[in-house]
């Protein structure tokens, strides 16, 4: 028994009763893993790295609101498809018009190609930083080395999962050593973790930025996907406690991108602030400038953990867009093909000499359009009884959800509107 079909076994037995401990948790241990790597992407790094050389350790409190925000939807998307045994791509395609999941899906896979075009630059750079090689070859050994990940999923979920989650791992112990070497005032990280402020108009703008960052639309779409199928419940009882495994695993995932997040503007603050260098605008600025602060260990976990980000990141949105195509028009292409097709525009990009940085930031600029038409049918499906079934949101679920969904969707439409004009 392979372990995709073993772990399927031990969670159909926790299920029904017949295996208990405390490890009994294992076996739904995963999904939100393979989720959670879209909010340590390399967008969250240049973000995190802006917000804690301008304005030190302000602005650690909006991670941490953030990061709740983030479990919520990612609780509400994964219980869709348990309850559902559909992901939510189809879903609309089953309650909206054939019009409106076309257009759905056509905005879905602007928003997963700008989404992957971030990631596979930020593994290009980590690639190039960490090996000293130009970003053009770089690229090349990123999209070989994506393929390899992406070969995985032949041997079933479990293998994937586990490649994904331990790459989280690294990214998490880099940044625990980034922070032995900035060794930050962690009383002072504490009051800011829970004390809301700012430092001018200019601090508000990028709060706003990171709030309205904080939900990756097609990470959404992917997460109810994950869970349709990985384990069936035979009934309504299977199906509650199932869910009840799920929250723990998102809180877990979740959690520890938080802290990553939270450790990348730390670090931040710790050596760009503290020494003056408040205008640190590219990942390969701060490569460089942690490697004259806190030497050339510190620059090479940087490099590290930005490497894996890239090809985790990268990765899963690929996995996003099969599931965007799949669900909202019933149409599958080999995912071969798809990550091909979603690596060419980086290339070019590198190709043509664009700074990745710049491109970057405009990505997100593209992801921020996204997300209200993800975030909304989500609410709207998981509130519904007609829907969920047992599952159904309890009214209180509904009405912060609601509220959540208007605030990340009301901060990312004032976000394109500074961008933009």
């Amino acid at each position: 028994m392979n372990a995709t079909a073993r772990t399927a076994d031990d969670a159909g037995r926790v299920l029904r009763g017949e295996r208990r401990g405390s490890f009994r948790i294992l076996p739904f241990l995963g999904p939100a893993f393979v989720a959670c790597v879209a909010y340590i992407d390399p967008g969250n790094f240049a973000t995190n790295i802006a917000g804690g050389s301008k304005f030190g350790y302000t602005l650690v409190w909006v991670i941490v609101a953030a990061n709740l925000m983030a479990m919520l939807i990612q609780t509400l998307s994964a219980k869709l498809g348990i309850a559902t045994g559909k992901n939510l791509p189809e879903v609309c395609r089953e309650r909206f018009s054939r019009r409106t999941s076309f257009a759905l899906w056509i905005q879905a896979e602007l928003i997963a190609m700008a989404t992957d075009l971030a990631e596979f630059l930020g593994a290009a750079l980590g690639f190039h930083l960490l090996l000293g090689i130009a970003l053009f070859p770089a690229a090349i050994i990123t999209a070989i080395t994506a393929f390899l990940i992406l070969g995985l999923q032949r041997f079933g979920f479990r293998p994937f999962e586990a490649v994904i989650a331990a790459i989280v791992g690294m990214i998490g112990v880099c940044y625990l050593g980034e922070l032995f070497y900035a060794k930050p005032p962690l009383g002072t990280v504490a009051k800011h973790a829970f004390l809301p402020q700012f430092s001018g108009s200019e601090s508000v703008l990028l709060a706003v930025g990171i709030l309205g960052a904080t939900v990756m639309p097609h990470v959404i779409y992917l997460h109810s996907a994950l869970l349709q199928e990985r384990v069936l419940p035979k009934s309504e009882q299977q199906a509650r406690r199932l869910y009840k495994f799920t929250r723990i695993d998102v809180a877990i995932a979740m959690t520890i991108a938080g802290l990553i997040n939270v450790a990348m503007l730390v670090v931040a603050a710790s050596t760009f602030y503290k020494s003056g260098l408040t205008n640190v605008s590219s990942l390969e600025t701060a490569h460089k400038t942690l490697a004259g602060l806190l030497g050339g260990s510190s620059s090479t976990l940087f490099a590290l953990a930005l490497l894996g980000s890239g090809l985790s990141s990268s990765t899963v949105g690929t996995l996003a867009g099969q599931v965007v195509m799949q669900g909202f028009i019933r149409r599958r292409i080999p995912i071969w093909v798809r990550r091909l097709v979603t690596m060419l525009p980086a290339l070019v990009v590198i190709g043509i000499g664009a700074d990745p940085s710049r491109t970057l930031v405009l990505s997100q600029v593209v992801l921020s359009f996204g997300i209200p038409f993800a975030l909304i049918p989500l609410v709207i499906f998981t509130g519904k009884r007609e829907v969920m079934g047992a599952l159904v949101n309890h009214r209180a679920t509904t009405i912060v959800a609601t509220v959540v969904a208007a605030l990340i969707s009301g901060l990312n439409v004032f976000l394109l509107y500074q961008t933009l004009f």
